[in-house]
């Protein structure tokens, strides 16, 4: 029989717009015993992780809590419990999540409509608000960091628009949440989704949502109908359709979450105990320090790959502030670049997808991995593996550059 040796997964700098590095004391929380998910100290750490969500969330909102899965379990949740068969869902698309929430959306039986922004850039909320005049949707469904495009959305005039005219809007915030600021109730928010993987540092295997009373009030006139069509006899041929996913069922998960507990699967223990502790880890720094953190190695890494010449993707005014894109130097091979970093020095950054592949690299820094010795060992490695390439770079400045925003900071 083959043998196999230990696990000793190799040491990186993780500098992608996720996963990223996991904070050492999540990884030390994942290591505690398991306790049964009905015990009442493991339904204590439950209540508690409500309660930082909604502060990580700015929400006073009653349903906070993670679904089990990756990000996409969440989005998946939200929108195949919300959309209903026929609903007119508007979906603004600035980058390639936008057309996952597009497929999902359709796989549920809504009526998509779609408006498209150039990569790179983002919607004016007046454009969004004039669709959403002239089609007349039941939902918008929007992102709010775009990691393949490293752009972020302003929310807070989409948000009041939806409120006012009765529509509700979801957002995909796994990219921002825990780094940049979400405002939930402030920007009249019905559902948001984030993820573990980001700017949180947990590993990814959860996805923190929100909704409010009126999502919740849809989800449940939903589970009104579906049990009434089950009580039917015989069946009718749509049963079934109201509500997409058992698993992912708002109605049944917020039962769990709630002081009922009723049983609708099993918990991911030793995944709870780690967003609790990234959860606690982020509330402990403070949101807004938090934030002011990843402007701060934003505008250092920044620099200096000004200062050693390289060009900037994008739109600067609506960039993502936890992902820097750089349009890869003309006739270079960018996977040789990125190998290299990942060989030498143990340092991952991204490529990217779609019309954007090859063409640029993608920098993220995101939670843990957002730190002054990642984003000083990335442009030095950076530059020696350019120059290897034959790259012609400001050798020299890169490093220069980022110590002097460091060193203004103090």
């Amino acid at each position: 029989m083959k043998t196999y040796g230990d696990l000793n997964p190799s040491p990186r700098t993780i500098l992608t717009p996720g996963p990223v590095e996991v904070d050492p004391r999540v990884l030390r929380a994942m290591s505690f015993p398991i306790l049964g998910q009905f015990d009442p100290e493991f339904t204590t750490l439950m209540n508690e992780t409500m309660e930082m969500l909604r502060h990580l969330f700015q929400t006073h909102n009653q349903w906070a809590y993670p679904v089990d899965g990756t990000s996409r379990s969440g989005i998946e949740a939200v929108l195949t419990s919300v959309i209903e068969p026929g609903d007119k869902v508007l979906i603004p698309i600035y980058g390639r999540f936008g057309y996952l929430l597009w497929e999902i959306a359709e796989r549920c039986g809504a009526e998509v409509v779609t408006i498209e922004k150039e990569w790179g850039r983002v919607f004016d909320s007046s454009e969004v608000i004039e669709a959403i005049d002239r089609e007349k949707p039941d939902i918008v469904a929007i992102v709010h960091g775009e990691t393949s495009t490293g752009r972020i959305q302003p929310l807070a005039d989409i948000g009041a628009a939806c409120r006012e005219r009765d529509i509700l809007i979801i957002v995909d915030a796994v990219a921002t949440i825990g780094g940049v600021d979400v405002k939930t109730d402030e920007w009249m928010l019905d559902a948001v989704i984030g993820g573990t993987q980001k700017c949180l540092s947990v590993p990814s295997g959860m996805s923190p949502i929100t909704y409010n009373d009126r999502v919740e009030k849809k989800v449940l006139r939903r589970k009104k109908i579906e049990r009434g069509l089950r009580d039917q006899t015989p069946a009718p041929a749509s049963m079934g359709r109201t509500v997409q996913s058992n698993y992912l069922d708002l109605s049944q998960l917020q039962d769990y979450w709630s002081p009922a507990r009723l049983n609708h699967h099993t918990e991911a223990t030793s995944m709870l105990y780690a967003l609790r502790e990234g959860l606690r880890i982020a509330l402990q720094e403070g949101l807004e320090p938090r934030f002011q953190r990843h402007l701060l190695h934003e505008r250092a890494l920044v620099s200096g790959l000004e200062a050693m010449g390289l060009t900037f993707y994008g739109d600067a005014s609506c960039k993502l502030p936890v992902v820097t894109c750089i349009e890869i130097p003309e006739g270079l091979d960018g996977e040789s670049v990125r190998s290299m970093l990942l060989d030498a020095f143990g340092i991952e950054i991204a490529s990217s997808f779609g019309p954007l592949k090859g063409r640029i690299w993608r920098i993220g820094t995101m939670g843990y991995s957002c730190s002054r010795k990642n984003v000083l060992h990335l442009l030095g490695a950076l530059e020696a593996v350019l120059l290897r390439h034959q790259v012609d770079v400001r050798a020299g400045r890169a490093l220069q550059a980022a110590l002097d925003i460091y060193a203004d900071k103090k």
